[in-house]
Parts: C-alpha cells; sequence; structure tokens
C-alpha cells in the first residue's frame, strides 16, 4: 500500500466534526442498499455536501447499484449536476471506500472527482484492491484535494467483509449453512429433511443466497432432494420490495461430481442461471449425460480438479484447488449448501471462515444423520474452534453466526 500524504491528519489522527459523522452515516445507509447486486463489486456509497456558513446541505448522493454500471461517485455527480450543478466545485465528498484510480468496466472516480472540481474528500477506508490502494487518494492529492481517511472505518469494513478477504488473501471468504435439530441431526435415518426449519429460516437462506456470488454444493444433495439451488424472489420477504425480481442477481451454482451423476431432467438444469460442474482429474467427459445437451440459458461448464486422498485414503476433489479456482473467477463470496462429508471435508481442510447454523426447536433421535462427518478426530484438543459472534432467533429457530477461530 503507498503512503498517504501526511499533510491530511492531524496529530496522526484525522479531526471530523458531528456532521462528518452524520453524512458518513448517509454514505453507509446508501451502499447497503447494494448488497444483493453489487458481487464481486464493493457495496460502496457516496453522498455530496456543500458548506454554506459552517452547515452542509446534501447537493448529491448515489450508491454502486450493480457490477459494471456507475460507480456511487458517479451516480451522486450525477444527482449534484441534476439539481446543483452550481455548488458542485469546492463541495465536499464523503465515501465510504477509496475512489478508483483505474480503467475498468468504468472510468476511474478519483479523475471525475478531480474533473468535477470537488475540494474535500473524506473517505471511510482505504481501498484493499493493489489497483487502487492508496493511488485514487494520491491522485486527488496531487490535484489538490484535501482528502482525509478513517471516518467509521470499522462500519465501512462491515460492508464489504468479502471483497476486503479476497482482496487481502486472494481466496474468496466462505460461508457454511446447516440446519439441524436441537440435538444436532439434518435428517432423518431414512434420509427425510424436508423442513427441519421454519419459513422464517429458509427465508433467511434465500438472502444469504442472494448475497453470495456462488454456491458449493454435492452431487448427493442435487439428486436426492432435486434441488434448484438458486435464489427465490418470492421468498425473500421485505427485501423483494427494494429489489424487482430483474434486478437481483443469481450466483453461479457450483456442483461436485466426480462421478458423472448428473443427469439433463434435474430440475438444476431448468434455471437460466449457470451450473458449474466440479470432476475429478481423471474423469472422461464424454461418459457424462450433460455433454453438449444443455445450451444457454441452461449453460454449463465442466472444470476438472486435481483429487487427493483424505483422512480416510479415498481419493477426493482436492478443494483448496477448487477454492484457489473460484478466486481466479472474481468471486468474493461463497456458501456452501451441502450434507455432512462436503462440509465436513471444507471445515476439515480449514476453509470455511463462517459457520451459519439454524436450529429447530424439536428432537429427531439418535438414528439420524449428523451434523458434520469429520473422521479421524480422536482427542478433544483437534476439534475445530469457534467464536460465536450472533445469537438470534429467525421464526421459531435459533440462528448462530461464528467464525473458526484458526481462519485468519
Amino acid at each position: 500500500m503507498k503512503t498517504i500524504e501526511p499533510n491530511i491528519v492531524k496529530e496522526g489522527k484525522a479531526v471530523f466534526s458531528a456532521q462528518d459523522q452524520t453524512f458518513m452515516l448517509r454514505a453507509i445507509k446508501l451502499a447497503e442498499k447494494g448488497h444483493f447486486t453489487t458481487s464481486p463489486n464493493p457495496n460502496v456509497g457516496c453522498v455530496l455536501v456543500d458548506y454554506q456558513k459552517g452547515v452542509g446541505v446534501i447537493i448529491g448522493e448515489g450508491y454502486h447499484q450493480k457490477a459494471g454500471c456507475a460507480h456511487a461517485e458517479i451516480n451522486a455527480l450525477i444527482s449534484a449536476n441534476n439539481d446543483y450543478p452550481t455548488q458542485i466545485r469546492g463541495c465536499t465528498a464523503y465515501v465510504t471506500l477509496e475512489p478508483c484510480s483505474h480503467f475498468g468496466r468504468t472510468p476511474p472516480c478519483s479523475k471525475a472527482f478531480i474533473e468535477a472540481g470537488i475540494g474535500h474528500v473524506i473517505i471511510a477506508m482505504v481501498d484493499p484492491d493493489s489497483r487502487v490502494s492508496g493511488n485514487g487518494i494520491n491522485m486527488m492529492l496531487k490535484a489538490g484535494i484535501k482528502v482525509q481517511t478513517g471516518l467509521l472505518e470499522e462500519s465501512a469494513k462491515k460492508l464489504n467483509i468479502s471483497y476486503i478477504y479476497n482482496r487481502v488473501n486472494k481466496r474468496p471468504y466462505i460461508r457454511c449453512k446447516l440446519a439441524s435439530s436441537l440435538d444436532g441431526k439434518t435428517a432423518m435415518a431414512s434420509g427425510e429433511s424436508q423442513w427441519i426449519t421454519s419459513k422464517e429460516a429458509r427465508q433467511d437462506v434465500q438472502r444469504l443466497r442472494a448475497q453470495s456470488c456462488a454456491i458449493i454444493t454435492g452431487a448427493d444433495s442435487v439428486i436426492y432432494d432435486n434441488a434448484k439451488m438458486n435464489v427465490r424472489w418470492s421468498e425473500l420477504g421485505e427485501i423483494n420490495k427494494s429489489y424487482p425480481v430483474e434486478t437481483l442477481r443469481q450466483p453461479l451454482r457450483v456442483v461436485i461430481d466426480s462421478q458423472c451423476r448428473l443427469t439433463p431432467e434435474l430440475v438444476l438444469f431448468k434455471q437460466t442461471s449457470p451450473v458449474l460442474i466440479i470432476r475429478g482429474d481423471e474423469t472422461n467427459k464424454a461418459n457424462s449425460q450433460l455433454e453438449n445437451v444443455l445450451v444457454w440459458p441452461h449453460f454449463v461448464k465442466v472444470v476438472n480438479i486435481q483429487k487427493i486422498k483424505n483422512n480416510e485414503g479415498k481419493l477426493k476433489i482436492d478443494l483448496n484447488k477448487l477454492v484457489s479456482f473460484l478466486a481466479k473467477q472474481g468471486l468474493n463470496d461463497i456458501l456452501i449448501e451441502s450434507g455432512a462429508k462436503l462440509c465436513g471435508a471444507f471445515v476439515e481442510q480449514n476453509l470455511v471462515n463462517e459457520f451459519i447454523l439454524y436450529q429447530a426447536p424439536k428432537f429427531m433421535g439418535g438414528d439420524g444423520k449428523n451434523l458434520l462427518n469429520m473422521p479421524g478426530l480422536t482427542k478433544l484438543q483437534e476439534a475445530k474452534a469457534l467464536s460465536v459472534s450472533d445469537i438470534r432467533m429467525v421464526g421459531e429457530d435459533i440462528r448462530i453466526t461464528s467464525q473458526f477461530t484458526n481462519i485468519k
């Protein structure tokens, strides 16, 4: 990260007023509006303020709505230009993330601020993306714009946990979602599992899917449940009032199918969002019933990933290589929805950052299927430790959110 010019801070810390706090809070609220549509881009909000005799008045605001569309800063400038064009020059911009400095699918926002004559930019956090980090700030400083950083930084970071994690660690932020009874069972011995949890909990899962770039599952789950693995707009509750069905982004559906068991008639392939099928590197693709059968909009891509031996000596997909492959596809945020074996394998290999468990107030008995399958653990000190960050009721169920303490 490039060093930020020292003239933007005072005594080591930037000094902000109550008005600064108010306007940055507004920018954060705006950024939250893109929560289900911007990925893999970050959620960003921007507020433009004209100060007259020490009192700030909002003259424009905007947020990043969707990858490939205008950034928050540009939308704010458009808003101000429509209503207060003469007040843009010299005004103060409050932005939740450092304005970009490079050409991607849109022009650099730092340059747009310079050309608009913005006089002062207050930024919540520096962008961890190596293409931007410090560059946007230095570009504006050289143009004579006063720049300050760090206002409500922690709140801004919460907006983009997955984006930040991906840029820093070069791998996606992975959540694992499971539902169980109070005695830790995910299905009856027969395999029956619909429905352990309440309608409200299932709606909450739809929101988890909607914020994810990709969902990973196994062939067993898809075949047994004939699962769609998509976001169902009608089940998003209050959210669908803010997001018309055509604006919601469907996540990539990733299915691990090393034995080529998926067939074209599955409902998974009746949806218009793409499917990525993962097979072992020794798999003969010609054996698959899917080859040359499904075409757009039923788009299917097959990728072979190397296999390695697990703790039981069985050859399984190398999940580390799979995660690395998905990171290269620009996926920040991945949700695992699968059975005990696959979820257990991800946890066993320390690939899960966050665990979300929905517990229904019922007992399913000792013959039911267990939550996770992680063979080979023989000592308590080998147990995977978690730190609980949130516990709340969702309908009649308990939702527990926790992070694995050994994952950076």
